[in-house]
């Protein structure tokens, strides 16, 4: 018996050594992988002095690194579709704000509102003629109808007597048979000028622009009907088909064009040659039908 007892004795004496500790029954020992870092008995605290982290092959880990809780990265590798979802983490650059949706204005993208409030009407025609890039910039998200409908009606209105054939009917004509002409006129020039701002707009949209069509329509009403001024006032003295008037026209003609450009390239966010591309359709249309006489 004493003989069996040393041998049972040793038997215990071994065991120690032999036997793995187990966890508690329905506790499953977390086995995470490394990935070149040392066991989390051998990681320093989180945020404390002392030893720094180690580099793992390849230069992926950085010192001061937080540990991961929660067994680390999934079986063969983290997964790179997973990093935007809850509970993961995502890298970031240097100085770069996760949270921010706002970046740089960039050509063909609409800024995200107004850059400044609605001009006044008189402020609007004036800065079309003393700062129109600024007015131009500041209008492309405001509707103008009131005066771009008052303004080239009142312009259609006089645009009867700078028409040779148009102002010698409206003279002889009674008051009775004067009065339809005019307003007519007055109605076609608001129909033709407002589908030639439609038409402008459509290519400026084709050409790649980004603007909305009520400004754009507006303005380019404004600025057909404002640049024709001089050379309407002139016209219902010397008539259409006078050399002066003809010289008046196609400078205020290239006035125009430089108008239309500005207020697409504006509006629309487009370089200047598409957005004289987008401008083409209405300024020969202006200068056959308005500026030479010929309507």
């Amino acid at each position: 018996m004493a003989g069996f007892r040393s041998g049972r004795g040793g038997r215990n004496d071994r065991a120690p050594q032999a036997r793995t500790q187990r966890p508690p029954y329905g506790r499953q020992a977390p086995q995470a992988p490394s990935y070149g870092y040392p066991p989390a008995q051998q990681r320093p605290p989180y945020g404390g002095g002392g030893a720094q982290w180690p580099q793992a092959d390849g230069g992926g880990g950085g010192q001061g690194e937080p540990e991961y809780f929660g067994g680390g990265y999934p079986q063969g590798g983290p997964d790179p579709y997973a990093a935007n979802n809850p509970g993961h983490t995502q890298a970031f650059a240097v100085g770069e704000d996760p949270y921010s949706q706002s970046g740089t204005y960039r050509a063909g993208s609409a800024p995200a509102g107004p850059i400044g409030p609605r001009l006044h009407w008189t402020d609007l025609l004036r800065g079309i003629v003393l700062a129109p890039k600024q007015t131009f910039l500041q209008m492309r998200d405001y509707t103008m109808w009131g005066p771009a409908l008052i303004v080239t009606f009142l312009y259609g209105l006089l645009a009867v007597f700078g028409f040779d054939g148009a102002r010698e009917d409206a003279i002889n004509a009674t008051l009775s048979n004067a009065i339809p002409i005019v307003l007519i006129t007055a109605v076609a020039i608001v129909i033709s000028s407002f589908i030639l701002g439609v038409v402008t707009h459509t290519l400026a949209r084709q050409l790649g622009g980004d603007g909305a069509w009520q400004p754009t329509v507006g303005l380019s009403m404004l600025i057909a009907s404002i640049t024709d001024a001089p050379r309407l006032l002139v016209a219902m003295f010397l008539g259409g088909d006078a050399g002066f008037v003809q010289l008046v026209g196609w400078a205020t003609w290239v006035a125009c064009g430089a108008l239309l450009t500005l207020m697409v390239s504006r509006s629309h966010d487009l370089p200047w040659p598409k957005a004289l591309g987008a401008s083409a359709i209405q300024l020969i249309a202006l200068l056959s039908i308005v500026k030479l006489g010929t309507f």
